[in-house]
């Protein structure tokens, strides 16, 4: 595809991914990535890294654009819900002092009113030497309104694992079956035990600056580790997507009503999240693979939740 000025501006900063057949989901890991099966994708361009703070805030001053986390929540979607928990907040990853139930994730998750993307461990603090760190506690429509505003899409799940892979396939790491081989830490997870045990042994103990680590085979930093990032299909099982035949073609994920968790009484859409974050754990969570997702309702923001955009070539005619 060839590029002039004005295009090359906008792909700064990107790659492209050519496009293939992969193995999407793994048999061997959780249970909501099963079964395995034949996907392919088309070639797009893609954010070599996640969008930072600093990028985000460019956004925000060209806009003025408000995130989901700097309002208050609509009460009527709601209804009978505690008024102090409609404030405008956000859910930060605060590690408790010792061994807790691990059953319960309020021991090291807490909503805290005033954590915003602007104050990424709560009231009090800032984005000072976060500049290059990744942008959180942005919702699904703070992700979506920036890659707009930047004449880009949030990708699906097939693109975002397809080039999570780098290339590689069958192996559960683009580098490996070894998370660490020979010790050498290519990610940013936990080290430890979760939640209250980190041995900082990558050396951060929440986010990165992006680009810490080393790229995949397709120049992508950080698709494993550090935060989670948003795609744009609805959550559902593998097990119950339709398939025609033996290979689907750019497939887009479920619907806003199948997405929803049946547990939860206010209903809440979820749309698919991927790569894991600094808070996965061999001790935990062994989500910090290109295969794992997790169902992310679209009204909650986190301290581990970013994002990054791609352009597809199909949309520029190429």
């Amino acid at each position: 595809m060839n590029l002039d000025a004005a295009a090359t501006r906008r792909f700064e900063g990107m790659t492209r991914v050519p496009g293939g057949t992969f193995t999407m989901g793994s048999d061997h890991h959780y249970e909501e990535e099963k079964p395995a099966h034949a996907v392919r994708v088309d070639a797009f361009w893609m954010d070599c890294r996640a969008v930072t703070n600093r990028q985000f805030a460019a956004f925000v001053q060209a806009t003025d654009y408000v995130t989901l986390a700097e309002r208050a929540a609509d009460a009527a979607q709601y209804p009978g819900a505690d008024p102090a928990l409609l404030v405008p907040s956000s859910i930060v990853l605060v590690p408790p002092s010792g061994p807790v139930d691990r059953a319960n994730i309020h021991n090291w998750w807490q909503y805290l009113a005033g954590a915003d993307w602007k104050h990424p461990r709560g009231p009090g603090s800032t984005l000072e030497g976060l500049e290059e760190h990744p942008v959180v506690h942005v919702g699904y429509e703070d992700a979506a309104a920036y890659a707009a505003w930047a004449g880009k899409e949030l990708p699906s799940e097939a693109e975002w694992e397809f080039a999570a892979k780098g290339g590689s396939d069958g192996t559960a790491f683009p580098w490996g079956d070894e998370l660490a081989p020979d010790g050498v830490h290519l990610a940013n997870t936990w080290q430890g035990e979760f939640p209250w045990e980190n041995l900082l042994l990558d050396g951060y103990q929440f986010t990165a600056p992006v680009g810490s680590f080393p790229a995949n085979g397709y120049g992508l930093y950080d698709m494993i580790g550090n935060v989670w990032e948003w795609t744009t299909d609805w959550y559902r099982d593998h097990a119950s997507i339709p398939r025609a035949c033996c290979t689907s073609t750019n497939p887009r994920g479920g619907d806003p009503e199948g997405s929803v968790d049946p547990a939860d009484a206010a209903r809440i859409p979820r749309r698919v999240t991927k790569g894991g974050s600094h808070a996965c754990a061999p001790s935990y969570c062994r989500r910090y693979r290109p295969a794992a997702r997790m169902a992310q309702p679209i009204d909650t923001s986190t301290s581990h939740i970013g994002f990054r955009c791609v352009v597809r070539e199909e949309v520029e005619g190429a």
